[in-house]
């Protein structure tokens, strides 16, 4: 068994106009960015998937133009989440798994169902939700991670239910969502969102090297001591975890720099 799990950093989507002359050579063609943040970053959170549906040969394309070791996350369709009974979503679901992300292959990394922020922990509707997420798509594993942003999922309830499930919880560093950082899946999934534009690259030095060490501690089945958790007093079993941390937010035109800041510390041993 390995010592440690694969940690990958990446950023949201790959089109941004303000990275363009910037984490962007100038004069680069629109259609070689992917090629280019590929090889830059080591994952990238596909966020057109939460508005609409993508083409199945779009997931074969994208798959085509990044290097062998790379990884997609994507978010789940807004029509799965942001609705009154969860427990509903299964045609939505359905569509979603059916549209071609498993031309993926084994790029396709773990699939982001992020809630509104008014949505409110009904367990019950809650646990409905989560048995309806598929386990592969056209013999493709599928790994599912759910985003929560309101506090009434602050409750050791809500990770022994994502446990029960092996989904995991996105964690964040934004003040206004919960704050907690239970693994309940075999893997680790974080969203940084407080990029500063007064920073170099986002974050100060200090704040990613802090990054970097939690990262490494969940990669070889830790828990960082530092961070809270909802339930202290759940087991969670020391296996080696595979980490995702995405710069996600905050002043969006420093998330590569950040990312690429954080891949050089894990890459130094953090």
């Amino acid at each position: 068994m390995a010592k440690s799990g694969a940690i990958r950093v990446g950023i949201g989507g790959w089109t941004f106009e303000p990275w363009r002359g910037s984490f962007y050579p100038e004069g680069l063609t629109q259609k070689f960015e992917l090629a280019h943040a590929s090889r830059h970053v080591t994952a990238i959170e596909i966020n057109g998937t939460f508005y609409g549906t993508q083409k199945p040969e779009s997931f074969a394309k994208w798959h085509d133009e990044t290097p062998d070791d790379f990884v997609f996350a994507m978010k789940g369709p807004r029509f799965s989440t942001n609705r009154r009974v969860l427990a509903e979503a299964g045609p939505s679901i359905e569509r979603f798994v059916g549209s071609g992300i498993a031309r993926l292959k084994d790029k396709l990394g773990p699939i982001n169902w992020q809630m509104a922020a008014t949505k409110a922990f009904q367990p019950e509707d809650f646990e409905a939700f989560l048995a309806l997420l598929p386990a592969e798509a056209e013999g493709i594993a599928l790994r599912h991670v759910v985003e929560v942003r309101h506090q009434s999922f602050m409750t050791p309830e809500f990770p022994a239910l994502l446990a029960r499930y092996r989904v995991g919880a996105v964690f964040a560093d934004e003040p206004d969502y919960p704050f907690f950082f239970d693994p309940t899946a075999d893997f680790v999934y974080v969203r940084l969102q407080c990029a500063r534009e007064e920073e170099p690259v986002g974050y100060p030095p200090a704040v990613l090297d802090h990054w970097a060490g939690r990262a490494a501690v969940w990669a070889s089945g830790g828990l960082p001591e530092d961070l809270p958790l909802l339930d202290p007093k759940r087991r969670v079993k020391k296996t080696p975890r595979e980490v995702f941390v995405f710069m996600i937010n905050g002043f969006k035109p420093k998330a590569p720099f950040a990312a690429m800041s954080l891949i050089e510390r894990l890459g130094r041993g953090a």
